[in-house]
């Protein structure tokens, strides 16, 4: 999923949420009512006809991660999907992104420029050089979820990741 909903402006939330099924050729009818379902388990209900630009931002990015889910990939790779959010509501999509994973078991690879997103969401945090881009400092994050900002061991592991974006961007200087 790239970093813009990228949603189709003549589809509806519905219509945007099946054109991965479409595209794949898969048969939809069925799949309609369990589209509405999962609109309506995602704080989307009532809002199936509602075309894009009626929705809010944080409405769009559930209709686009949905779509994401709908494709039925292995693996679902995510780049920055909340960047454009403002903190409320990206707070409200983390917990909800946690929530659709924890449905659904997908294994997601999640770009982010968020050290706190990438705590509270990932298994695992590979902090990038810059281009071309190679794997500086790897982060296990062994707290169980949901985790909360506030913890200690979050805390801890935020200011590793930070002195190690800190020292990659120092070192980016010398070269």
């Amino acid at each position: 999923m790239p970093q813009g909903d990228s949603l189709l402006p003549w589809r509806t939330a519905l219509g945007n949420i099946l054109a991965a099924l479409e595209v794949d050729g898969r048969p939809t009818a069925e799949a309609v009512n369990r589209a509405r379902e999962c609109l309506t388990q995602f704080g989307l209900g009532g809002f199936e006809r509602s075309y894009p630009f009626e929705l809010s931002g944080g409405m769009r990015q559930r209709v686009a991660l949905l779509r994401a889910f709908w494709a039925q990939r292995e693996i679902l790779l995510l780049d920055e999907p909340l960047g454009a959010l403002d903190a409320l509501t990206r707070a409200e999509l983390q917990d909800w992104l946690f929530s659709v994973w924890k449905s659904l078991r997908k294994t997601v690879v999640l770009v982010t420029h968020d050290v706190e997103e990438a705590l509270l969401l990932s298994d695992r945090i590979f902090v990038l050089s810059a281009r071309p881009a190679k794997v500086i400092a790897e982060f296990s994050v062994a707290k169980e979820r949901p985790r909360a900002r506030t913890d200690p061991q979050i805390q801890s592991l935020r200011e590793e990741i930070l002195w190690a974006l800190q020292k990659a961007k120092s070192h980016e200087k010398v070269s």
